[in-house]
């Protein structure tokens, strides 16, 4: 059965899947939803979006994806609070950044409206795969990639726009330990460190696979040059708190603007928390953890909102990290995810309703 709505064709399943999904077990964007979103861009123009039964992507061996590496990504999260409403938390900051990693990647920017219409369309199709068990969502992930076929070295004419969306429980769980990499370099300046593309996050896997291997979960990056200055946590922006003040590094090249860490500094600056944004040393930090000043250090982004580190390892030495009653990091998270879920006022204006 196909219908129109908004101009988007809309394609539904003839059997929904619902019911093969545990919604009391649910892991992190390994099932999906029935639908998905699919736009082409081709003859210079990006057609208008298309909603299809979930399935698998046929391409040429030739597409330039698979030679050299042209997509982007966005994560962003759907919510249900108690009344069956569906929110979304902050779409069109994903939105902007999804097209500023395009140009980066030379990629075609996509129209705000087959964004945020095809976006609204597919939940609305979806809405019963959104989970409502404390701490899960419906993760959504918008990708572009190179479907262009040919082995010259260039940016393809055509590409793939997708909305794919999976049920999903929470991202992180338990402590997190961290390793200071003072080797390898997610990034590097003029490069490609604030796009959300592919190649960031796959030359990330080997170094922290390495860290893995030693005990830890995850790596803390260090600048490219001199390993000197803290800068990501592993896939998200990272906070320190050094006695009662929350530091977090620049944006730049080399460091995604994450949506949460705005966040973040907005409710901190609104709950008279001290914020300073500022390049950070590893040594200043060494340094905290030896004299106690060092009381907080977390991640942060969409997938698991805010991670907090219990301990980190440098040049073979451990610190711990102390275990607070009253953090940051837990005052924080409950404020966005209150928001988030419809369980407290908006003033901040982040909670975006999709309307039915």
């Amino acid at each position: 059965m196909s219908i129109e709505t908004k101009n988007i064709t809309v394609e539904k399943v003839k059997t929904s899947k619902i019911d093969q999904v545990d919604f009391d077990n649910l892991a992190f964007g390994s099932v999906f939803t029935d639908h998905m979103l699919v736009c082409t861009y081709k003859n210079g123009a990006w057609e208008i979006p298309k909603i299809v039964p979930y399935q698998p992507i046929v391409l040429d061996p030739s597409s330039k994806i698979f030679h050299y590496g042209q997509s982007i990504f966005e994560g962003m999260k759907a919510y249900k609070d108690k009344n069956d409403d569906v929110f979304l938390f902050r779409p069109l900051e994903n939105f902007k950044r999804f097209n500023i990693s395009a140009d980066r990647m030379c990629i075609p920017q996509l129209p705000q409206e087959y964004f945020m219409d095809g976006l609204t369309t597919l939940l609305n199709l979806d809405k019963a795969f959104i989970p409502t068990k404390d701490g899960s969502s419906l993760y959504i992930r918008p990708f572009i990639f190179a479907s262009g076929n040919g082995f010259h070295a260039s940016p393809a004419d055509e590409y793939k726009f997708i909305i794919a969306c999976a049920p999903s429980g929470a991202y992180f769980s338990g402590k997190v330990k961290v390793l200071i990499e003072e080797r390898y370099s997610r990034s590097a300046n003029g490069g490609v460190g604030y796009a959300k593309t592919g190649g960031n996050y796959a030359g990330q896997f080997y170094p922290t696979q390495l860290a893995v291997k030693k005990g830890y979960n995850q790596v803390i990056w260090t600048d490219d040059t001199n390993h000197e200055f803290i800068e990501e946590a592993g896939a998200m922006n990272i906070f320190i708190r050094i006695n009662d003040t929350l530091l977090t590094g620049p944006t730049s090249d080399r460091i995604l603007d994450g949506i949460t860490r705005k966040s973040i500094l907005d409710i901190a600056k609104d709950q008279g928390i001290k914020t300073e944004v500022r390049k950070i040393t590893v040594k200043e930090v060494v340094e905290a953890a030896k004299d106690g000043s060092l009381k907080e250090m977390f991640g942060a982004g969409t997938a698991a909102v805010i991670s907090p580190i219990s301990g980190f390892g440098y040049r073979d030495t451990d610190y711990e990290l102390p275990e607070l009653k009253n953090s940051f990091a837990q005052s924080l998270k409950k404020t966005i995810t209150d928001i988030q879920y419809n369980k407290s006022e908006d003033k901040f204006g982040w909670r975006f309703k999709v309307e039915k």
